[in-house]
């Protein structure tokens, strides 16, 4: 059945109608009207906001101005549904669905972000170019505990009120309202960049449906048994009083003392110090001396450990010491070879409640385990003499008063590693915690066997020995976080039998457990969860197609058949690209749930890029200075911007000195304006592959430059179109009278392979550099620069043959790089005169160069160019020696090969033009000789002479200059010799610095041996 809108010319209320007798006669869900009507562009047809296209008409302006050049297209682009699929039904037979990461709705763009937009969105724009059929999905992550820290932050600034203050359900709402006033900062700045992402399927982790999905996620793991609650040691900040995934802990390297500024802490908090103290040994006058850097968990040690193999401690194996602070609790000596006997006095203290590896210590040794701690931070009441006091106040106390009983014996500087939480600063504690753990054993092996069978396959290669490495290694994923904002966890409990139940709903709950009265888990699944959902939740799954809907099968046939729901669509995706550092926290996790769910892959390929650094190899940091907004780049700024933005952050003084440094060093004048494109071109431009990526923004700049030098060529070539110019359909070289125009096409041709071939492996470094080495160095430094003669002179058909050319390679090259420079590419692809049939409307949609349309590249018109300009080379470097650039002359060149006859026809407008030679002719033998002229070999089979004759060159006065520059070098010859005789006479002359001298006197000579051929060639009487 053909759908009713294929030739549109309903009226907007025919529309209405007919949708609404759709969904109210046939039941068929509204959604899937709406995006029907999407997916095929005609709610933009009635849009009563219509973008008209902008006016290219105007002539372009002297120099590129990237502000002017990005306005007006974006807004076009989204209206005409450019970045939409196109339908099933339409002539495409490749696919390409990709899903972005999803920025942090807390987050502004920065450099990753922008790395990462710059790669996908070139990656998106080939394939659509391509006619394959192209989806590229946004969307934005709830962030659980970035948006809660920063709405806490906010309430206590504003209102001096914790979000206890307030209850959960008014702390949630406060979340939402912010998130409806900030929360779409970065999906502005994502357009900004020209990302030609389908905002139409734009979604939020805690929209409706997707949090349906997380839901029926989790029940499906936990009916598996996948899904379990234990109490393990976790992280936890106690500024946040939750867990944290490893993912939000920093590790900060600190060489020896350091404060560090702590919240709740005055004054901060001492670190990088090892404090030892001693246990006296109950029943007996010796002591055990222990070392530790937190000093406040001795009030929670259950035993002090030795090596079974030390002597010094052998004696003591089993008896007990007494605890300074709870003399009622023994705490036992054990034996373990976990011990390093060499490290401090070989004695270890054992807290297995506050750390990790006393843990397992204490689990082979069953060791009682204490937490002193409260989730704040502060130590529990019942801890003597300390209780209630935050745990850094304790560690201050706790030296005094064990130095008051004698058993303090002093500090040292000590290097250490200290998590951190990356949300708040605070120092996270290890701590056992009764929390909710995803098995991912089984998983784990299908997503490693997937790598290893080839199903699915990651690059740069090797990511996949890193992959298997963490996948063996997998532990069992710590899901629950104790926050109000978040997916909270679909577990009930009954208040009268306290059974529990997980269910999809309160209500599915209540039926389970047979009460009325149940009360739902606190907690909230950690945000990588439902992002690890996203390959299927964000496509519609639970849901299958037509499931809740009653429709009859004409209605299946109008709506179904070309618009299935998204998931049987684009599940799974072709490509995940994403930086390396989530490849276990997300990626692995997507790979491992896809399969875990619905047995297959999200995706088929992995492509990770490298960190952004600076352009010194650091990592970016506010306290450097070196953190680099991405639109300071776009839009240019001062330097003295930057150091006021610096002032109005939350740096110390000392931190704000250092970055102040670093700021006035690496932009001591501000950065310049470079644009989208610019930015865009410079991220593509380096070979992502990389582990590390070191951002110059002197890059960006010299790519602004690029940017202008298109323009300015671009403005050349359409000078050159008259009114009438009509462009052929295809450029047709037989019959070209000068090689130099079958060189530029074959070059072109070349450039159309290479990108296109790179475009395919994602080596976008090579793409950028096919485009500059054709657009810079060959149509512009060489081609144009050859044919401009051509236009002021009477040679109509020569005229109308380099116009087809020039407009060829103008309408290739935009194509080409359109991917990557889309705003830039775009204004010049609507400043070309129309070319009439198979002509898109807009380069995001037109068709990408097809290396097997290009059929003119050859290897013999390479090495013929590579000659020519081997002897323009020479050419110029005569006529700058005798300074006569100002003036043409005639150049002979000598030789009996007919190789340089050959290159000389084909290319004679091009050498003549290029070495600025008014006319350049082969002399065959060296009876043919021409007096007066200055000579130079460009190999033993070709000698270059330029005429001297006819040249405003001033005889008398260069044969001054040159006698100037022979007194001198003789002068600096004599003074060479001197200090190489004296180096012989205290017999040195083997000596490092013989030898540089010896160098530097055989350059004099040759030097000198060039002005006297010169001296002699102006001398004769028929240059005078």
């Amino acid at each position: 059945m053909a759908a009713p809108f294929s030739n549109v010319s309903a009226s907007f209320r025919t529309l209405n109608l007919y949708k609404k007798n759709i969904i109210c006669k046939r039941r068929l869900p509204c959604l899937m009207v709406d995006r029907w009507l999407n997916r095929n562009h005609l709610s933009s047809s009635f849009s009563s906001n219509v973008i008209s296209k902008k006016d290219c008409s105007k002539p372009m302006g002297k120099t590129y101005d990237p502000a002017e050049t990005q306005e007006g297209w974006y807004d076009w682009w989204v209206q005409k549904g450019y970045f939409k699929p196109l339908s099933r039904d339409a002539a495409c037979q490749e696919e390409f669905t990709m899903l972005l990461p999803p920025p942090n709705i807390t987050g502004a763009l920065h450099l990753g972000h922008a790395l990462t937009g710059a790669i996908q969105d070139a990656i998106v724009r080939w394939h659509r170019m391509k006619g394959h059929r192209t989806l590229w999905l946004p969307g934005t992550d709830h962030a659980g505990i970035a948006t809660h820290a920063v709405v806490e932050r906010k309430l206590m600034k504003e209102q001096g009120k914790t979000r206890h203050d307030l209850g959960r359900e008014a702390f949630v709402q406060e979340i939402w309202k912010w998130k409806k006033e900030h929360g779409n900062t970065i999906t502005k700045q994502m357009k900004l960049l020209g990302l030609s992402l389908d905002w139409s399927r734009e979604y939020f982790t805690l929209d409706e449906k997707l949090s349906e999905a997380v839901t029926t996620a989790f029940c499906e793991l936990f009916e598996k048994g996948l899904i379990y609650r234990d109490n393990r040691m976790i992280n936890w900040s106690c500024a946040l009083q939750s867990s944290l995934s490893d993912i939000e802990v920093d590790n900060l390297s600190v060489e020896g003392p350091t404060v560090l500024q702590v919240p709740g802490v005055e004054g901060g908090v001492e670190v990088g110090i090892i404090h030892h103290f001693a246990y006296q040994v109950a029943d007996s006058d010796e002591q055990i001396i222990v070392a530790t850097t937190r000093l406040e968990t001795m009030l929670a040690d259950t035993a002090v450990a030795v090596n079974p193999k030390d002597s010094r401690y052998a004696h003591l194996v089993g008896r007990k010491v007494i605890h300074p602070f709870d003399r009622s609790r023994p705490v036992p000596i054990i034996a373990d070879s976990f011990v390093d006997m060499g490290f401090g006095t070989g004695a270890v203290k054992i807290t297995p409640g506050h750390d990790a590896i006393d843990y397992e210590v204490g689990q082979r040794h069953c060791l009682p385990i204490i937490d002193i701690l409260n989730n704040d931070g502060t130590l529990r009441k019942n801890v003597p003499t300390f209780g209630g006091m935050n745990r850094f106040v304790v560690r201050k106390k706790l030296k005094d008063a064990l130095s008051a009983m004698g058993c303090y014996h002093g500090e040292h500087k000590h290097a250490a590693t200290l998590p951190i939480c990356s949300r708040t600063g605070d120092i996270v504690e290890p701590r056992l915690k009764e929390q909710w753990f995803l098995d991912c054993r089984e998983m784990a092996q299908r997503a490693m066997q997937a790598v290893e069978s080839g199903q699915l396959k990651i690059t740069p290669d090797y990511n996949q020995i890193i992959w298997w490495e963490w996948l063996t290694k997998t532990q069992d994923w710590c899901l629950s976080r104790q926050l109000w904002w978040g997916h909270r966890i679909p577990v009930y409990t009954c208040m009268e039998s306290k059974k529990t139940t997980c269910a999809l709903s309160e209500e599915e709950a209540k039926k389970q457990l047979g009460s009325l009265s149940v009360r739902q888990d606190e907690d909230v699944l950690d945000t990588w969860f439902s992002s690890a959902l996203l390959p299927f939740s964000a496509f519609g799954w639970p849901q299958k197609v037509g499931s809740g809907s009653v429709f009859s099968v004409d209605c299946y046939l109008l709506f179904c058949k070309t618009d299935t729901l998204d998931l049987e669509e684009f599940y799974p995706q072709h490509l995940m690209e994403t930086g390396h550092d989530i490849l276990f926290f997300w990626v692995a996790r997507m790979v491992m749930l896809s399969l875990g769910l619905n047995d297959r892959l999200p995706f088929s390929k992995i492509f990770l890029h490298g960190m952004v650094r600076d352009a010194h190899g650091r990592k970016m940091s506010k306290s450097l200075g070196n953190v680099i907004d991405p639109l300071d780049i776009v839009n240019g700024i001062t330097l003295e911007k930057l150091h006021k933005r610096l002032e109005e952050g939350n740096l110390n003084p000392r931190e704000i000195n250092v970055a102040h440094a670093g700021l006035t060093k690496d932009y001591p004048k501000g950065i310049a304006q470079c644009g989208v494109d610019a930015l865009r071109f410079s991220l593509c431009s380096y070979n992502v592959k990389n582990v590390d990526i070191n951002f110059d923004v002197t890059h960006a700049e010299s790519n602004m430059r690029f940017c202008n030098k298109i323009w300015q060529s671009f403005k050349f070539i359409l000078s050159k179109f008259s009114p009438e110019f009509v462009p052929v359909q295809d450029v047709e070289p037989t019959g070209f009278e000068d090689g130099t125009d079958l060189w530029i096409l074959s070059r072109l041709s070349y450039m159309v392979q290479s990108c296109d071939s790179h475009f395919q492996t994602n080596d976008l470094h090579l793409v950028t550099g096919a485009l500059q080495q054709f657009w810079y160095q060959e149509l512009c430094d060489i081609y144009i620069e050859a044919v401009k003669p051509i236009f002021i002179s009477d040679d109509l058909k020569r005229q109308e043959l380099v116009q087809q050319i020039l407009y060829r390679c103008a309408e290739t090259f935009v194509l080409a790089a359109a991917p990557i420079m889309p705003f830039l590419c775009e204004e010049l692809y609507q400043r070309l005169p129309q070319r009439g049939i198979g002509r898109s409307e807009s380069v995001c949609v037109a068709e990408y160069p097809k290396p097997e349309t290009f059929p003119w590249y050859m290897d013999y018109l390479d090495s013929s160019m590579k000659q020519v300009q081997d002897i323009i080379h020479h050419i110029q470097k005569l006529r700058k020696e005798y300074n006569i650039m100002g003036s043409k002359s005639h150049v002979y060149l000598q030789t009996d090969k007919s190789f340089y006859a050959e290159i000389l026809f084909h290319h004679k407008t091009c050498l003549c033009a290029l070495s600025r030679s008014n006319e350049v002719t082969i002399l065959r033998t060296t009876a043919d000789m021409v007096q007066g002229c200055a000579t130079v070999y460009v190999n033993p089979d070709l000698k270059i002479l330029v005429d001297l004759k006819g040249s405003t060159i001033d005889v008398e006065k260069e044969l001054n200059r040159l006698h100037s520059k022979k007194n001198k070098l003789e002068s600096e010859k004599i003074e060479l010799d001197a200090k190489l005789q004296k180096l012989v006479k205290f017999k040195k002359i083997d000596s490092q610095e013989a030898g540089k001298l010896k160098s530097k006197i055989t350059r004099v000579d040759k030097e000198l041996e060039k002005i006297i051929e010169m001296t002699s060639t102006l001398s004769q009487n028929n240059v005078r």
